[in-house]
């Protein structure tokens, strides 16, 4: 009985060991332990030239540098308003008053004209065209230009402006500007010692926009005394003429142009007008006045 009951218990055994088949469970690998690597976003860097900041490789706007060496500060009209001290314009003459003078001589255009138009239009070289492109008169490229330029907001927005090596290159420009068009022509009929005439010639001409150039120009030459470089060129003696009586015109209205030392303040006690009453009248909209500028005083 024993016997049976192991050997049942054996053979039932056997049976299960022979039946029964391990189980392998597999399963998805987990990304998170995989050993292939995962892309990641990453940002290129930004080149900068060795040796050379950021902001170095963005344009530089020009920077007019003012001395105040004295008190007598005035205000250009170049490309830009520019603001200027006595001591600043007298360099500027010393140092281009040979090369006007020269090309009186060569082109008969009197030197006062000359160095009077370079101080007013390049606001005595301090304007963003004289310092980027040596440009002292604001000659723009027209159809002839072959030569470099730069490109200048000014009556329209990037107009092309002549550039040059040196200033003394946009002087002999200037010179030959004026000889070469027919529309100057008439100038050349006028007095060399004449400036007057030349700055009123300029502007009938269509030299410039501004109604007030004539008297700008005149008053430029007067108080800076640049006749004097006509007479020499000229071999006469040299008779210094300074205005700055009121000027009575067609209609009957006085205007007064501004000389060294004017006020708003000083003209309205010379006229016995308010300085409200001067401001209004002359469309001012603060106290800043240019040397040469024209005032309406009655």
């Amino acid at each position: 009985m024993i016997k049976n009951f192991i050997l049942l218990f054996i053979l039932i055994f056997v049976s299960s060991c022979s039946t029964n088949n391990a189980v392998v469970r597999t399963s998805k690998p987990d990304p998170r332990k995989s050993g292939t690597p995962v892309a990641q976003a990453t940002r290129k860097p930004i080149y900068k030239p060795t040796g050379q900041k950021q902001s170095d490789t963005e344009p530089q706007k020009p920077k007019i540098s003012v001395s105040n060496q004295d008190n007598s500060a005035v205000v250009l009209e170049a490309t830009t308003r520019v603001k200027v001290t006595t001591q600043m314009v007298l360099a500027y003459i010393e140092q281009y008053k040979e090369i006007a003078k020269d090309n009186m001589v060569k082109t008969g255009i009197p030197s006062s004209i000359t160095l009077g138009q370079a101080i007013l239009e390049s606001g005595a070289g301090t304007g963003p065209l004289s310092i980027q492109a040596n440009n002292h008169f604001g000659i723009k490229c027209h159809k002839e230009w072959t030569g470099p330029s730069i490109s200048y907001t000014d009556d329209a927005e990037n107009e092309c402006f002549r550039k040059y090596d040196d200033p003394s290159d946009s002087f002999r420009d200037h010179s030959y500007f004026l000889t070469s068009r027919p529309r100057y022509s008439t100038l050349f009929q006028l007095d060399k010692d004449d400036y007057a005439a030349w700055a009123n010639g300029l502007k009938l001409a269509g030299y410039a926009t501004d109604p007030k150039y004539p008297d700008k120009l005149i008053a430029l030459i007067e108080r800076y005394q640049l006749a004097k470089y006509d007479a020499e060129v000229l071999g006469k003696e040299y008779t210094p003429i300074v205005k700055s009586q009121p000027i009575t015109y067609e209609n009957n209205n006085e205007m007064y142009t501004v000389v060294k030392g004017d006020t708003l303040y000083s003209i309205s006690k010379k006229f016995n007008i308010s300085i409200e009453e001067l401001k209004k009248k002359n469309n001012l909209t603060d106290n800043t006045l240019s040397l040469g500028q024209s005032l309406l005083v009655k």
